[in-house]
């Protein structure tokens, strides 16, 4: 399961600079693509496939120029992999440059009512709607912040969204807030969909609100709370998703992950010698669950950060090797002991039952596997790339029918309620849990 995207806007000086460094404390929400836009009398991106470190290689950053830039990683969940961003779009005369992170679930209706209007699409993926939309407005209204409004009037879906148009940047998040976007000031004025990445250059940082739009020059920067649903926003930012040392929404990652272990040892204990993790996703609730429950814990997998990543291998042999060379066990902490395997989902089930093989062949005596999220039973629509239901392991069988599938001795899951009591907020979306969407998302 994998985010979307990440975006960072700024105006300051070596904007294009300090863009290439905040998409490298964004790499891990999307490592398809990366890219760069910034305004020197026009519109100038430099974008491509790989990692932030491969594209802009090279001499490619002294082409950019500019104390304004928007930028973007990407992992896609719509439209051509070739896509990259910040993507252009013209619209009305106008030329724009858009990073998105989210997903339109009205997307193709919204289209075809541009496309009956007249206006020519250049691209497949969502992303160009928002600027098309923004731009017929802006020409109708004349005033960026009346375009947003009616943005937000027909827009519905997933959208923490950066515009670079005629000399300025425009930044907004959507009115119920699916998707995190923090904005810091100091010497200049930042944006980025995790705060971790703004501490680079500022400490005076705060959470974009639901429906917030920021307008800014060179010189002037002005924001307006211009529409407000009630809040929704995505759980598994808390789970998964953002960096252990972000804090979203007024709630650190790090410290709602290790919450939700201890919780998870509360309602499911387990008769184990060991409690370990799967790296790194599972780590702080590992350490939570073992603090609650008394069961030391020890580093029984170790990682190999240099590998790849395994879905781009062809073959099933060498799919299966690139999981042994990526996950190693730790015999000496494995073996003769009854492990507490400690994750924090389980998607299609997988990459759970080659882990629970490997702990046995390493020696385990008992393999009870616990997950810090309730199980995942339903898809994504603003912006998460869940696999489609019949392939959500947990989605048609009980529990154990997935214990059974991934061969542990035990299985259990944290709670909704356990959920909610660690990560301390009850307006979360947790449609792929529960099937209960937010209302304002379908609302056409």
């Amino acid at each position: 399961m994998r985010e979307k995207c990440g975006v960072f806007a700024a105006v300051t000086e070596n904007a294009p600079k300090k863009a290439y460094y905040a998409l490298i404390a964004l790499q891990h929400r999307g490592q398809e693509s990366a890219g760069i836009s910034v305004w020197k009398h026009k519109i100038r991106t430099i974008a491509g496939r790989g990692l932030v470190s491969e594209v802009f290689r090279n001499g490619e950053m002294a082409k950019l120029k500019s104390k304004m830039a928007i930028a973007h990683v990407r992992y896609s969940t719509s439209g051509s992999l070739t896509e990259t961003q910040p993507l252009e779009a013209s619209c009305c005369g106008k030329s724009i440059a858009i990073a998105h992170n989210g997903t339109l679930t009205n997307f193709l209706p919204l289209r075809r009512h541009y496309e009956r209007l007249g206006v020519k699409f250049r691209h497949s993926v969502d992303s160009e709607l928002l600027g098309i939309s923004f731009l017929w407005h802006l020409h109708e209204t004349g005033d960026e912040f009346e375009a947003m409004k009616a943005l937000f009037d027909e827009v519905r879906g997933a959208y923490s969204v950066a515009f670079l148009f005629d000399g300025k940047i425009l930044v907004a998040r959507d009115p119920v807030g699916f998707r995190p976007l923090s904005y810091g000031k100091g010497e200049g004025h930042y944006f980025a969909s995790e705060d971790s990445a703004l501490r680079l250059f500022t400490e005076d940082i705060r959470d974009v609100q639901p429906g917030e739009v920021f307008l800014l020059s060179e010189s002037d920067v002005e924001s307006r709370v211009l529409a407000r649903e009630n809040h929704h926003h995505c759980v598994f930012e808390y789970i998964y998703f953002a960096r252990p040392d972000s804090t979203i929404d007024g709630v650190n990652v790090y410290t709602s992950r290790v919450k939700m272990g201890e919780e998870l040892a509360r309602e499911s204990p387990a008769n184990g010698d060991v409690v370990i993790a799967v790296p790194d996703s599972g780590r702080a609730s590992a350490l939570g669950f073992s603090r609650v429950s008394g069961i030391p814990y020890s580093e029984g997998l170790i990682k190999n950060r240099y590998i790849g990543r395994t879905f781009i291998t062809p073959g099933q042999f060498y799919r299966e090797l690139k999981v042994k060379l990526k996950l190693s066990p730790v015999r000496e902490v494995i073996n003769g002991k009854k492990v507490v395997l400690v994750d924090d989902s389980i998607v299609r089930g997988t990459t759970m039952r080659r882990i629970v093989t490997l702990l046995r062949n390493a020696g385990a005596k008992e393999v009870h596997v616990r997950i810090a999220s309730p199980p995942i039973r339903y898809p994504c629509y603003m912006g998460i790339d869940i696999p489609t239901r019949h392939e959500l392991i947990a989605a048609f069988g009980s529990i154990e029918k997935v214990r059974e599938s991934i061969g542990a001795d035990s299985l259990a899951y944290l709670s909704i309620e356990g959920l909610k009591r660690a990560v301390g907020r009850r307006d979360l979306c947790m449609a792929c849990l529960t099937g209960e969407y937010p209302e304002w998302a379908f609302r056409f």
